[in-house]
C-alpha cells in the first residue's frame, strides 16, 4: 500500500478514536447532568420536552458555528471539535432528556427490548459469549455491541438492564461522530457536517429503538460513497485500496453486530461490484477489466469474514460439529408493511419532503456524480432486497425485508442534503448571486432542521411512554404509578439464591415471565419465542416436553422426565398460579399468520411438586418451586 494511502487511513483512523472519545464523555456529562435533577415523567408533563427542544436548538447553534467557521476558513481544529460536541450533544439530548425520569431505555423492557436487556445483562455477568437465554449454547445473535456494553457496566457496577440506556444514547452519539469523521474524508468539512446531522437527525427518529441496529445503519450512506470509491475505479485500478479495506472493515463490524444489515450493504456492495464490472468492461471490452473488481470484492470479503468469525466462529462450530441447528424461524414475520414497497418521498412530512429531493436529486445527478451513483445503487438495493423478501415468501420465509424502510430514509435523507445545498446552489447563481436567495436558503434550512428535531419525541412518543410505565429491575415504574408483578423479582431472585447459592449461572429457570431473565443473568430452559431463540436450542422440541409433563400424574414420572431431557433441565419452576393449578404461558410461531405468535397456557397440577425434592415458595403473584 502506497505511504500516502496508509498516512490517509492512519489521520482518519486517529481522527474517529478522538472523535469517538469527545462523544462519549459528551454522552456521559449530559446524562448524569440530566440525573441530577428529579424530572416528571414524560407522559404525564411536558416540562421534559420542553427543556429537550432548549437542548436540541443549543445544539444545532454549536453545529451552525463550526460550519460557519469552515466556511470562513477559521480555526478549522476548533470547529471540527464544535461539530463532534455539537452532534453528540444532539444525539444525548435528543433521547437523554425525554428519558431522564426512567432508568429504561425506549420500549422499556417490552417485546424486543427484552431479549436485548436480556442478552446485555448476560454479557455483563460474565465476558464469555454465551446464549442470551440457554446454557451450554454458543450466541446466535452477534454479540458485538452487547459485549462491549456489557464490559461497560461490569467495569462501573451497574446492572446490565440498569446500563442499557446510557450504553445505547452514548453508542448512538459515538457512531453518529464517527460517522461524521466518515463523511470528512469523502466530502468538504461544512457539508458533512449537514449530511451527518440530516442522517442522524433521521436515525434518531425512526432507527433508536433498536440501539445496535441504529449503530451501523448511521454508518450505511457514507460507507456507500466509500464502497463505491473502492470498486469503481474508471481512472487507474491502483487507486482506493484504502477505501477497499475500510469497506471490508465496516463490513466486519456489521457482521459483529446486526445481521441484517451486514446483509443489505454486503448486497449493496455486491451489486456495485458488477455494475463496476460492466462499466470496466464497456470501456475496456475485455474480460480482464472484470478482474479488478472481482479482486477488491473478494478482499473485502475476506476482511469483513475474519472480523465476523471473532463472533460467529462458536456458533459456527457447535452447528457443524455435534448439534444440527433446525431451521430458525427469526426470518418467520411479514407485517402489512413488508407486503408492500416502501415510498418514503411520496409521504407528506419533512422527512418524506426531504427524501423527495433526494430522490430528485439522485435522478438528476446519477451520470455525473459518484456520490449520487453510490447512494442511487443503495436505494436500488434496498428495494431489490425487499421484494426478494416478498418473493421469500412463497418458501415458506422472509428476508425481513420491511425493516430496511429506515436504512432506505437514511440514504434518502443523506442524498436530500446534498440535493437541497445544490438546488439553494444553483438558484443562487440563476439570481445572479443574490444574497438574498442565500439568506432565504439558510433560513429555510434552519426552519426546517428545528422543526424536525423538535418532533422527534413527538415520534418517539409511545417507545418513550412504554420506558415510563414498564417496571424496571428495582420494581419501580417511573411515571410513579403502581408497578406491575415485576415489582416481585426482588423477591424472587433472593429466594432462588437462599436455595440455591452460588453464581446464577448454576441456575436453569423455566418460567413464562421470562422479563425474570432480563433483569437477572439467570439461565433459562426455554425462550420468549422461537424467533428469538437459538435454532441450536430446538425450541419445539423444549415446547412439547413441557407440554407433555401437564399429562404426568405423579412427582416420580416428573422427575424421571426431566432427568431424561436431552438438554440441562430446569432447577426451578417460576409459575403463575391458575384455577388448574400452576400454570405456564407459552408460544407458537403460526407464521404466516400476522400476528405470527399463537399464546396458549400449560396448567399443571399442583399435586405433581407436592414431594420433599421440591421446595415451593409463594412469592406474591409466583409460585417458585425449586428442586431440592
Amino acid at each position: 500500500m502506497p505511504n500516502r494511502v496508509m498516512r490517509t487511513a492512519l489521520s482518519t483512523s486517529a481522527e474517529a478514536v478522538v472523535a469517538a472519545v469527545v462523544a462519549a464523555v459528551v454522552a456521559a456529562v449530559g446524562l448524569y447532568a440530566f440525573s441530577l435533577v428529579q424530572w416528571p415523567a414524560f407522559n404525564s408533563s411536558n416540562v421534559t420536552r420542553a427543556v429537550a427542544t432548549v437542548g436540541q436548538v443549543a445544539a444545532l447553534a454549536v453545529l451552525a458555528a463550526s460550519v460557519v467557521m469552515l466556511r470562513l476558513r477559521r480555526s478549522p481544529r476548533v470547529a471540527t471539535l464544535l461539530s463532534w460536541i455539537g452532534l453528540s450533544g444532539f444525539v444525548t439530548v435528543t433521547l437523554g432528556m425525554p428519558l431522564a425520569a426512567t432508568k429504561l431505555y425506549l420500549f422499556g423492557i417490552s417485546v424486543d427490548q427484552e431479549f436485548r436487556t436480556e442478552y446485555l445483562t448476560r454479557l455483563t455477568d460474565s465476558p464469555a459469549l454465551a446464549d442470551m437465554t440457554y446454557a451450554d449454547l454458543p450466541p446466535y445473535y452477534p454479540a458485538g455491541w452487547f459485549w462491549v456494553g456489557g464490559r461497560v457496566a461490569d467495569a462501573l457496577g451497574m446492572a446490565g438492564w440498569e446500563a442499557y440506556k446510557p450504553y445505547a444514547i452514548a453508542t448512538l452519539a459515538v457512531a453518529a461522530v464517527v460517522s461524521l469523521v466518515l463523511w470528512r474524508s469523502l466530502v468538504r468539512a461544512d457539508l458533512a457536517i449537514l449530511a451527518a446531522l440530516g442522517v442522524t437527525a433521521l436515525m434518531l427518529a425512526y432507527g433508536s429503538p433498536e440501539a445496535y441496529g441504529a449503530t451501523i445503519a448511521v454508518m450505511i450512506p457514507p460507507i456507500l460513497l466509500l464502497a463505491w470509491g473502492a470498486l469503481h475505479r474508471p481512472d487507474s485500478s491502483r487507486r482506493g485500496w484504502g477505501a477497499v479495506i475500510g469497506t471490508g472493515l465496516f463490513l466486519g463490524v456489521a457482521a459483529m453486530v446486526y445481521t441484517l444489515y451486514l446483509g443489505i450493504a454486503a448486497f449493496t456492495v455486491v451489486l456495485m461490484a458488477v455494475v463496476a464490472a460492466v462499466l470496466r468492461y464497456r470501456e475496456n471490452r475485455s474480460l480482464a477489466a472484470l478482474l479488478d473488481p472481482a479482486l477488491r470484492l473478494v478482499v473485502i470479503a475476506g476482511i469483513s469474514g475474519l472480523l465476523a468469525l471473532t463472533v460467529w466462529a462458536p456458533y459456527l462450530l457447535a452447528s457443524l460439529t455435534g448439534s444440527t441447528a433446525e431451521s430458525g424461524t427469526a426470518l418467520h414475520y411479514l407485517p402489512e408493511s413488508g407486503s408492500e414497497l416502501p415510498f418514503p418521498m411520496a409521504e407528506f412530512t419533512l422527512t418524506g419532503a426531504l427524501c423527495l429531493v433526494g430522490t430528485l436529486w439522485i435522478v438528476v445527478r446519477v451520470r455525473d456524480s459518484r456520490r449520487a451513483q453510490a447512494l442511487g445503487l443503495g436505494v436500488v438495493a434496498v428495494y431489490g432486497w425487499c421484494l426478494l423478501s416478498m418473493l421469500a415468501t412463497v418458501a415458506g420465509t422472509t428476508l425481513l425485508g420491511f425493516r430496511l424502510e429506515a436504512v432506505l430514509v437514511l440514504i434518502l435523507g443523506a442524498a436530500g442534503v446534498f440535493g437541497f445545498v445544490e438546488g439553494a446552489r444553483a438558484l443562487y447563481l440563476v439570481a445572479s448571486e443574490s444574497p438574498r436567495v442565500r439568506t432565504v436558503s439558510v433560513a429555510v434550512g434552519i426552519v426546517g432542521a428545528v422543526a424536525f428535531a423538535q418532533d422527534i419525541p413527538h415520534v418517539l412518543q409511545n417507545e418513550i411512554t412504554v420506558a415510563y410505565t414498564d417496571t424496571d429491575g428495582d420494581g419501580v415504574r417511573a411515571d410513579q404509578r403502581p408497578p406491575s408483578a415485576v415489582s416481585y423479582y426482588g423477591e424472587v431472585d433472593a429466594a432462588l439464591q437462599e436455595a440455591r447459592p452460588g453464581p446464577r449461572t448454576d441456575t436453569v429457570l423455566l418460567t413464562s415471565d421470562t422479563t425474570f431473565l432480563a433483569y437477572h443473568p439467570y439461565f433459562g430452559f426455554q425462550g420468549l419465542t422461537s424467533h428469538y431463540a437459538n435454532p441450536l436450542a430446538e425450541f419445539a422440541a423444549r415446547a412439547d416436553a413441557i407440554e407433555s409433563w401437564s399429562d404426568l400424574r405423579s412427582s416420580d414420572e416428573l422427575i424421571a422426565a426431566l432427568d431424561a431431557l436431552p438438554w440441562r433441565a430446569p432447577d426451578a419452576f417460576l409459575f403463575r398460579r391458575g384455577a388448574d393449578g400452576y400454570t405456564l404461558r407459552l408460544a407458537e410461531d403460526v407464521y404466516p399468520n400476522d400476528p405470527n405468535v399463537r399464546r396458549y397456557t400449560v396448567s399443571y397440577p399442583e399435586s405433581l411438586f407436592d414431594d420433599p425434592r421440591f421446595e415451593i415458595r409463594e412469592i406474591g403473584p409466583f409460585v417458585l418451586v425449586v428442586r431440592t
